[in-house]
């Protein structure tokens, strides 16, 4: 069972919110660095306007995906609006 994590992006944040973001951004991306080297998280990354749509992130498991979050400089720092998790059981189909 995978779980996929979800940021949702705040409808009423303003350009200092998105500004405060882009510092945050090399601290998150870092954290980001290091967790995924032990395997836990699969992908990750934003939909195509990440000001208005947010990101999401697919993990092997529901522990890794909220210790993930709860490490995250952009949560632990207030700047994601909401967080949610759902666990995921996907069909894998064979690479062609």
């Amino acid at each position: 069972m995978y779980a996929v994590s979800f940021y949702d992006a705040d409808p009423d944040a303003g350009p200092e919110h998105f500004q405060r973001l882009v510092d945050t951004y090399p601290r998150h991306k870092a954290y980001l660095d290091e967790f995924a080297k032990g395997g836990e998280l699969v992908m990750i990354g934003t939909f195509g306007d990440p000001a208005s749509q947010g990101s999401m992130a697919i993990f092997r498991s529901r522990e890794a995906a909220e210790r993930f979050r709860d490490g995250d400089p952009f949560w632990t720092e207030g700047l994601v609006y909401r967080s949610r998790t759902l666990d995921w059981d996907p069909l894998v189909f064979a690479e062609q």
